[in-house]
């Protein structure tokens, strides 16, 4: 039985409790059958936007290990719960990619990740 497939949700259907923020982290994933790059461009405390033109099936759970920043590299698990496809005209194939829910966050790997969205968003706050 193939997953269904979810599509991004409709511009304007703002849903989101924690807030964004825009980054551009390059992330490696791995699946039981898969390995892939791709880049996070967006992350808020419960999951992440990975940018790429090859999004993975929702409900895929994954391993995602990226370096913020100047920090040390760290992983954690993965599940897509939405796709942006890629299609098949140019001009129709904006940010195609897949949302990921952070899944199995230790309480350290949680801090961590807080952490790193402080940080950008206090350099988020001092760009603008």
């Amino acid at each position: 039985m193939t997953p269904k497939k979810k599509v991004a949700p409709a511009e304007g259907a703002e849903r989101r409790r924690y807030k964004r923020y825009d980054v551009k982290l390059h992330a490696d994933v791995t699946t039981e059958d898969a390995f892939l790059f791709a880049y996070v461009s967006n992350i808020s405390e419960v999951g992440i936007f990975l940018a790429t033109d090859k999004p993975l099936a929702v409900g895929t759970l994954m391993k995602l290990r990226f370096r913020p920043l100047e920090s040390e590299s760290f992983e954690v698990e993965g599940e897509v719960v939405w796709v942006n496809p890629v299609r098949q005209k140019p001009e129709e194939n904006i940010n195609p990619g897949m949302g990921i829910k952070f899944v199995n966050l230790d309480d350290a790997t949680r801090d961590r990740i807080v952490k790193l969205i402080r940080t950008i968003a206090y350099l988020h706050d001092n760009w603008v």
